[in-house]
């Protein structure tokens, strides 16, 4: 005869670890997407840096080339100045970031979701609990990720400085971690963290919640069921609130990050957030917080295969 501990023993591991399968499951989804959604984030990550109106305060050799225009041009221009293979620019801290962060964030959820605030009789998540869920699990990601973020913004951008004549940086992924903690610390890792958890916040706020609510909907009000239909169309919608909330503090994460420091490790274009904000407002104009908002959208469609079906 059997005892509670055979069977445990002999249950699947996802079973007996949760949440440490869902983790691995959405580290292991989220790296497939993105090696294939990378040149996205990388041409993202070049159309919010160009035409950074804060650069002339650094003089004439500080200014940027001509800058690329729309997503297309940027994209076209990254492989026939620098390569093909260099849209994959920076896909190592890339995927080291959604390792940690889709499987930190969705962990977090799940656990917010079925132990913390609970699901109605009915078995529907309230929204206002899936708001305040979804933003806090974004946040703790977030966090827990911002090294490799940095990383990652500052390696997508070695290209471009190559073609200005500027000097790179880093060797490698490696040599980029430990130039950056020797240069800034621990908190040097974390430049940067104020507007990426806020983006996180915003993004999750708008992915997750969205996601649930037009899910639910679906199920209940049409007859779609519960399958990739539904999945599809409440992922779309999702993508694009989720794109419209965040990509403003996207904007502002990837210039604190990419900003040149002085050898206090203190940056030299921005004092903070507000004042990246304000700088880019009033150089640019307001539309400038959503340069990169087209793959910025196409992207967030195309990730959303972390498990939450």
């Amino acid at each position: 005869m059997s005892t509670p501990e055979d069977e445990e023993r002999l249950s699947p591991l996802a079973q007996r670890w949760p949440r440490a399968s869902k983790f691995l499951l959405s580290g292991c989804a989220a790296t497939v997407a993105e090696l294939a959604t990378f040149p996205l984030d990388l041409t993202k990550t070049r159309l919010q840096i160009q035409g950074e109106a804060a650069l002339a305060r650094l003089g004439d050799g500080a200014r940027e080339s001509a800058p690329y225009r729309g997503m297309v041009r940027t994209a076209l221009g990254i492989v026939q100045e620098e390569g093909f293979l260099k849209l994959w620019q920076g896909v190592t801290p890339a995927i080291y970031r959604h390792i940690v962060y889709s499987g930190g964030r969705m962990v977090t959820y799940e656990h917010l979701r079925e132990v913390v605030f609970g699901k109605s009789e009915d078995k529907h998540y309230p929204l206002w609990k899936s708001v305040i869920g979804g933003m806090m699990a974004g946040v703790v990601g977030q966090f827990l990720a911002n090294p490799t973020d940095l990383v990652k913004v500052q390696m997508q951008m070695e290209g471009k400085r190559k073609l200005e004549g500027k000097p790179l940086r880093f060797r490698g992924v490696h040599h980029a971690f430990a130039k950056i903690l020797a240069e800034g610390g621990i908190r040097g890792l974390w430049a940067g963290w104020v507007p990426n958890i806020q983006r996180a916040a915003l993004v999750n706020m708008g992915d997750l919640t969205t996601y649930d609510t037009v899910k639910h909907y679906l199920v209940l009000n049409t007859p779609l069921e519960d399958n990739i239909m539904t999945h599809g169309l409440s992922s779309l919608c999702s993508g694009l609130v989720a794109s419209i909330l965040g990509t403003p503090a996207d904007v502002i994460k990837s210039r604190i990050m990419n900003q040149p420091r002085d050898k206090q490790g203190r940056g030299l274009l921005y004092k903070s957030s507000t004042d990246c904000l304000i700088q880019a407002v009033q150089g640019e104009g307001f539309m400038s917080l959503y340069k990169g908002f087209l793959p910025s959208w196409l992207r967030m469609r195309s990730v959303q295969c972390d498990g939450r079906r």
